[in-house]
């Protein structure tokens, strides 16, 4: 098979899952597929504020905010802003709760919560040490991706609060908060179809859950061996760990490279 694009999740599968770093390997791998003229695009769940080292590894293409915004260069191809009234909405309701939010435009910002847990899930997921700033006027501003930062037992709250939207678990205390859908295979079908490439030349890479269905449409998913055991489940192949040089290792296996 001719493959002509590379989808990159970022924290875990790019990075080293454990310390956060870019693999030299990594480095030289994408670099290699740009020099043999395959696309590379990187599909995370940052914002697009927080890739900079990423472009500076040569990607111009990033899928930010788990789907709900992509950006080729300084052309927008997808973007799914949601209601502001709803977020002001659900703002005053987490204010009354005490319960963190977070809110993903082209930067990354919070709503002022500060607790042990968040602070964990944090790092956990965008390797961060400390709170982003806090933005009381955000939702006049387009916002591609809302995430609360709760239990179970909070959700329901919320759940009840707002029967018409979707809580969507993807981390043990952040869930993100959907007006319309918003995924990582979305934003890969709307990838696909600006650079008219079928979704069999594409290959996936990824670790965690929210990349089950980006690795699912593809013609070739690999998962990481640090990544989670349903994407495992999922995948054409699982390749070595972030930390072993595992993307070097898989498109050397499948001669790629």
């Amino acid at each position: 098979m001719s493959y002509k694009i590379v989808f990159f999740d970022v924290d875990g599968t790019i990075t080293n899952h454990e310390d956060g770093s870019i693999p030299i390997s990594t480095v030289e791998a994408i670099k290699n597929l740009k020099r043999k003229g395959l696309k590379v695009v990187a599909a995370t769940g940052r914002p697009l504020s927080m890739c900079k080292e990423l472009k500076e590894l040569g990607i111009e293409t990033f899928i930010t905010a788990n789907g709900g915004y992509v950006k080729h260069l300084q052309e927008v191809i997808h973007k799914v802003p949601m209601d502001k009234g709803i977020i002001q909405e659900i703002m005053e309701f987490a204010k009354l709760e005490n319960n963190g939010l977070s809110f993903y435009t082209e930067e990354f910002s919070m709503n002022g919560i500060t607790e042990k847990e968040i602070l964990t899930a944090l790092k956990e997921t965008l390797s961060l040490n400390e709170y982003p700033e806090s933005r009381p006027l955000i939702h006049n501003e387009d916002v591609f991706l809302l995430c609360l930062f709760a239990n179970d037992e909070t959700v329901e709250k919320y759940i009840q609060r707002f029967p018409h939207l979707t809580f969507r678990r993807w981390h043990p205390y952040v869930l993100n908060v959907l007006q319309d859908d918003v995924s990582k295979s979305l934003a890969i079908l709307k990838t696909l179809e600006f650079f008219n490439i079928d979704k069999s030349e594409a290959i996936a890479f990824g670790d965690g859950e929210n990349d089950i269905d980006m690795l699912e449409l593809v013609g070739l998913g690999i998962a990481m061996g640090n990544g989670s055991k349903e994407l495992k489940n999922v995948a054409d192949f699982v390749t070595k760990k972030s930390s072993e040089d595992g993307i070097h290792y898989a498109l050397k296996k499948y001669e790629i490279l």
